[in-house]
């Protein structure tokens, strides 16, 4: 038999590639459409196009590090409590655990057999697993999770700062949208792929958020920009 192709072990870097680059891609092409509805000249659309991007990075790396730092923090507690509970109180940890196995459908003279083995191999990684969730899958990765937020972001960003650089300025606004809505896309087919899910879900979903984004930042643009020459 051949082994299963399962994905939920990529789950961490995936999400935060794939946020990193559709945001990148949607964050750099709604500044560049926002500047390019106000403006009748290159420079500030570059301007706004490589500010979003290097802030943006930055922002994305930052922001997935201390949000999955709270969360190994919190995982770490749980833990560290669970651990001590273990040394204090085995038997009532042990019930819990039959408890546990119990409401899976095992019945109780399997699932306490089931729970001391359990126990007696790795209690605290049996307890983290079945009753508080945590394994190596699902556990927070700061440093890997915020690397490859800001690395997508750049490879997203970057495409929309390469059209503001080539496109022409008068049809700036459509060159953005049209090539963002294609990266979008490239996007959604390598996540989905990445991730074992359905592509053309993947594609439409990430297109009709994105063509929103970008339209209601062009419409902020004409209504509240002024002309600058």
């Amino acid at each position: 038999m051949e082994p299963e192709n399962h994905y939920i072990n990529r789950s961490g870097w995936l999400r935060a590639s794939v946020l990193g680059a559709n945001d990148g891609i949607l964050s750099t092409t709604s500044l560049a459409i926002g500047v390019a509805a106000a403006s009748v000249t290159r420079e500030p659309i570059l301007l706004a196009a490589v500010a979003g991007l290097v802030a943006g990075a930055l922002s994305m790396a930052a922001g997935e590090y201390v949000s999955l730092s709270s969360q190994a923090d919190v995982e770490t507690a749980d833990l560290r409590r669970e651990k001590a509970e273990l040394k204090n109180m085995p038997e009532s940890e042990l019930e819990e655990l039959i408890n546990i196995y119990m409401q899976r459908g095992l019945n109780k003279e399997l699932a306490r057999q089931v729970a001391v083995e359990l126990t007696a191999h790795n209690a605290l990684e049996t307890h983290a697993r079945d009753e508080l969730g945590i394994n190596e899958i699902t556990k927070a990765n700061p440093l890997m999770a915020a690397f490859a937020s800001a690395v997508s972001f750049v490879i997203g960003g970057f495409l929309p700062l390469l059209v503001a650089i080539f496109a022409p300025i008068k049809q700036m606004v459509f060159f953005q949208y049209g090539f963002s809505i294609l990266f979008l896309a490239l996007s959604g087919i390598l996540a989905a792929k990445a991730g074992g899910s359905n592509i053309l879900k993947a594609v439409i979903r990430i297109c009709i958020w994105g063509t929103f984004a970008m339209v209601a930042s062009a419409m902020v643009g004409y209504i509240f920009g002024v002309q600058t020459n």
